[in-house]
């Protein structure tokens, strides 16, 4: 514990306070979207829960939802009537003995299409509220644009054996294109080994050039340490060449669609390269690790911090998705089987996927914890 007293920012309390702000605010949305769904197609709610175990605060609306907050503040759930536990399990046994009003508000008697958009509602939500609030940040706060100069090369490094020349302006990579310097290393981070185009404005033509990322490892500020990808390309033209630019709503909602897009492709990119073992999974981080980022990161600003609840919110939804009993995308491939089959799969066969899932689950938190403890403790002692 010592050891995360003395990193960096204010102290344990001051990163236990934004990652509990941050995870709160990304839970709830992703309940919340369960939630307003179910009660559209007339699904009774016992439960809103912000965290797990003993309830801390609740009260009981008009409908009977036991509103609450939890003390293990790293989740949340929704509890539909029917259920047999907070992970949305079919009470097979009581579902056989409900009467037919019972039947009406029973997640486990609805069509297999509405149990599907309750499921898919969260995850949803995760994504819509990460547009909402990289929209808000485009239109108020603005972004950072430095002219796209390459003003250095490092010597040896894969920027230099693929031609590129100080003076040079850079104008796509990979098709895509270039208004600012900061977007070259956020589209070069997650490629370490993949081959890159990239078109820049030379003696007033344009020249394409190939260049592959070498795997790095980058240590930030706050001492931080990610393996990305690095050419070595540099720009130190001063703070005059910055600017801050901030957008109307139009195009502050195209970028925030943009934005979300870019994350959600780029981690299934990173979660694909550990299946296939061209990365490793030691980047895999947990709770402890979130904890450090949102307290370094509140060290910048809400604004920043706000950034950081739209990157976990899109992290949280994709990883929903994933098709893992217990989780949501468990959930809906069991809904699919069960719409091709035209009848759900068995008790028994429902009950080991769900033994499955939680084994899984369990071991990517053993090896998330075990990453940050090496981050966080074993490397900086």
């Amino acid at each position: 514990m010592q050891q995360l007293m003395e990193l960096p920012g204010a102290g344990l309390l001051g990163y236990a306070v934004p990652f509990l702000i941050v995870l709160t605010i990304v839970v709830f949305f992703h309940e919340l979207g369960h939630f307003l769904v179910a009660r559209w197609y007339n699904v009774r709610v016992d439960a809103f829960s912000v965290g797990f175990g003993p309830e801390l605060w609740g009260r009981t609306d008009a409908k009977g939802t036991r509103w609450k907050v939890s003390a293990i503040p790293l989740g949340g759930y929704v509890k539909f009537f029917g259920d047999d536990s907070v992970a949305s399990t079919p009470d097979f046994e009581r579902a056989a003995t409900m009467s037919e009003a019972e039947r009406k508000v029973s997640f486990t008697h609805k069509p297999v299409g509405q149990r599907a958009a309750i499921v898919a509602a969260g995850p949803l939500a995760n994504f819509i509220l990460a547009v909402v609030i990289f929209s808000v940040s485009f239109m108020t706060l603005g972004r950072v644009v430095t002219e796209p100069l390459v003003t250095g090369v490092q010597p040896g490094s894969p920027a230099e054996q693929a031609g590129f020349m100080s003076g040079d302006i850079v104008r796509r990579v990979d098709g895509t294109r270039i208004e600012s310097f900061t977007d070259i290393p956020r589209l070069v981070a997650p490629n370490p080994g993949r081959e890159m185009t990239f078109v820049v404005e030379r003696d007033g033509g344009e020249v394409g050039l190939t260049v592959t990322p070498k795997l790095e490892a980058r240590t930030d500020r706050f001492g931080n340490t990610q393996e990305i990808g690095f050419i070595g390309l540099v720009n130190d033209s001063g703070a005059a060449n910055m600017r801050i630019v901030r957008s109307g709503p139009v195009e502050a909602v195209t970028m925030a669609f943009g934005e979300t897009w870019f994350i959600i492709t780029h981690t299934l990119g990173y979660v694909g390269d550990i299946l296939i073992g061209e990365r490793s999974a030691d980047q895999l981080g947990g709770p402890l690790r979130i904890a450090k980022v949102s307290g370094d990161v509140a060290t910048l600003g809400v604004g920043a911090l706000l950034n950081l609840a739209a990157l976990l919110s899109v992290s949280i939804g994709l990883l929903n998705l994933f098709p893992i009993p217990m989780l949501d995308g468990g959930h809906l491939v069991y809904y699919a089987i069960e719409a091709v089959r035209g009848r759900p799969l068995s008790e028994r066969m429902q009950e080991m996927g769900f033994r499955l899932g939680l084994a899984i689950v369990l071991m990517l938190m053993v090896v998330a914890t075990w990453n940050d403890v090496t981050q966080l403790f074993l490397r900086s002692s």
